[in-house]
């Protein structure tokens, strides 16, 4: 067990600082539009679906 706080431990606590720092600075070599915060887009909302929208209606074969 004191080989895992020792040695095992810190190793996999750099190499998970290593990836993230690696990983923040994979924005330097991006496009310059890749490397912007994605746009932020206007949601519309739309109300009930008039008639027209809806499908033709079936006639009831069952009688």
């Amino acid at each position: 067990m004191a080989i895992f706080r020792q040695y095992i431990a810190p190793l996999l606590v750099v190499l998970v600082f290593v990836f993230a720092l690696v990983a923040v600075s994979a924005r330097i070599f991006l496009p310059s539009d890749m490397a912007a915060p994605a746009p932020i887009e206007k949601i519309e909302v739309t109300s009930q679906p008039i008639p027209t929208d809806l499908p033709p209606a079936t006639p009831n074969l069952a009688s």
